[in-house]
């Protein structure tokens, strides 16, 4: 049994919590345990196995971090001695490369860069004292990375189980303009309440990135599939437990009728989105369509969730007239999709992810939650609008009294 820590985006903490334990239940895992939350993730422990699940099955997790050690410190020289103390020979061999990284949190210490060498030291003079040579250092594709963690009084150490980030699915060829990483979409679907089978409409849709992650949801494919991990290069690898995971995976049957919908105001956009679903495995149809936000209409005749990451700042400006003012130009667009959302969406529920915290006032909407995220250190919210049905009461009457006319 190991501990482990999964870093999430901040303000996702509660639904990977929840995600998390999903993963034990589905994957039928006693050993699978969740445990705090604290800001920025997850405590978690369990096997071996468990990390590999967690890899394979998170969608919103950046990371699966195993933790080696955990101590007090009061200087640089208690971190170089834990760090010495480690068997990192039973998890790797010298010939992989490594990376060290470093966060701190109201730590005393003065330079977080000599204590990342320190750390670096410590694991180098660990192998160079058993079999007389070292690692080398890759900083941009290392085998192995090395986490520390420092607050005020305690050090932890931690060996990534994932390699690179999580949010890299492994399909992502091009990206447009600020793209939402794929852990941060993942989120905020479970956080809107989003399920397979609600419809689903995202009308500045971008590189795809929301529609890509509820089509996989759809479809049963785990976030991981299409990736490798680090754990593949442990020592301790059981490749025929992984293999037997991965065969366990039962897709969903196909939908028969479409409830995930696109629109961008950029052809260029619509058409990477279509490309980057078919990269991403997504085998039934998501219908797309070049048109500006304000002007789309419900994709569907059952009422759904709109969820989108409209443009802010200057990617507005990308819009049309380069001689008016972003700013007076987001006025006038979100005066239009508010009326839009007003008059065509009634019954939806709209949920906006922006680092424009003015939106629900250019609007001229009253939200009805708003839930603080971050898109890395950018503070985003997430705005919750109900659109309320009230006025197609009077459409809806229409048949009856239609009926009542004498034939």
């Amino acid at each position: 049994m190991a501990s482990y820590f999964c870093p999430c985006p901040r303000g996702m903490e509660a639904a990977l919590a929840e995600e998390l334990a999903e993963i034990a239940e589905h994957t039928n895992s006693p050993t699978l345990k969740v445990h705090n939350q604290v800001p920025g993730g997850v405590h978690a422990s369990g096997t071996m196995q468990d990390a590999y699940r967690m890899n394979l099955h998170s969608r919103i997790a950046s990371r699966v971090l195993m933790r080696m050690a955990n101590k007090t410190y009061t200087n640089e020289n208690d971190i170089y001695d834990l760090v010495l103390e480690q068997p990192w020979e039973d998890w790797f061999d010298v010939d992989h490369t490594i990376r060290v990284d470093i966060t701190a949190v109201k730590s005393p210490l003065k330079s977080l860069e000599f204590t990342t060498l320190k750390i670096k030291d410590a694991v180098c003079d660990r192998f160079r004292d058993q079999f007389g040579k070292r690692p080398s250092v890759d900083t941009r594709e290392p085998d192995m990375r090395i986490l520390g963690f420092l607050d005020q009084r305690n050090f932890t150490v931690y060996l990534d189980t994932s390699g690179e980030a999580l949010f890299k699915r492994g399909w992502r060829e091009e990206t447009g303009d600020a793209p939402l990483r794929e852990n941060l979409a993942a989120g905020l679907l479970r956080v809107a309440g989003w399920k397979p089978g609600v419809p689903l409409f995202d009308p500045m849709c971008g590189s795809g990135t929301i529609l890509i992650e509820a089509a996989q949801m759809v479809q049963g494919i785990p976030a991981g599939a299409r990736r490798r991990f680090a754990f593949e290069k442990f020592k301790n690898f059981e490749r025929a437990a992984w293999q037997d995971m991965k065969t366990a995976i039962k897709p969903n049957p196909l939908p028969l009728e479409p409830t995930i919908f696109g629109s961008d105001i950029s052809g260029d956009m619509v058409a990477m989105t279509r490309h980057n679903l078919k990269i991403a495995g997504v085998m039934f149809e998501v219908p797309l369509k070049q048109i500006e936000a304000q002007q789309v209409q419900p994709p569907t005749s059952q009422p759904g969730i709109l969820l989108t990451n409209p443009p802010y700042g200057e990617r507005i400006g990308v819009r049309g007239d380069s001689t008016i003012p972003a700013d007076e130009m987001a006025v006038g667009f979100y005066q239009d999709l508010s009326s839009t959302l007003k008059q065509r969406f009634a019954g939806w529920t709209v949920y906006l992810f922006t680092a424009d915290l003015s939106l629900p006032k250019m609007l001229r909407l009253k939200e009805s939650r708003k839930t603080p995220f971050f898109n890395g250190a950018l503070e985003c919210r997430l705005f919750r609008f109900d659109m309320v049905a009230g006025f197609n009461r009077r459409d809806a009457a229409k048949p009856d009294a239609a009926k009542s006319q004498p034939e």
